[in-house]
């Protein structure tokens, strides 16, 4: 991603009619960047590639 390119935000799949969802955008490079909507300026985390992987693996594996 360049340094103007904006994140490309995906819409969680769980997430029901509304704002009240959780929106990532996995850059190149380290960073996974999770958000309340799909605005960065409300950027909530960033994580690596690999710890959102095991949060994502955790959550499918417990409901």
């Amino acid at each position: 991603m360049t340094a103007n390119a904006r994140p490309d935000w995906r819409k969680s799949s769980y997430c029901g009619e509304g704002d009240a969802c959780v929106y990532v955008a996995a850059a190149p490079g380290t960073l996974v960047r999770v958000a309340d909507r799909a605005d960065p300026a409300h950027l909530v985390m960033a994580t690596t590639h690999a710890a959102w992987a095991e949060f994502v693996k955790s959550v499918k594996e417990t409901g």
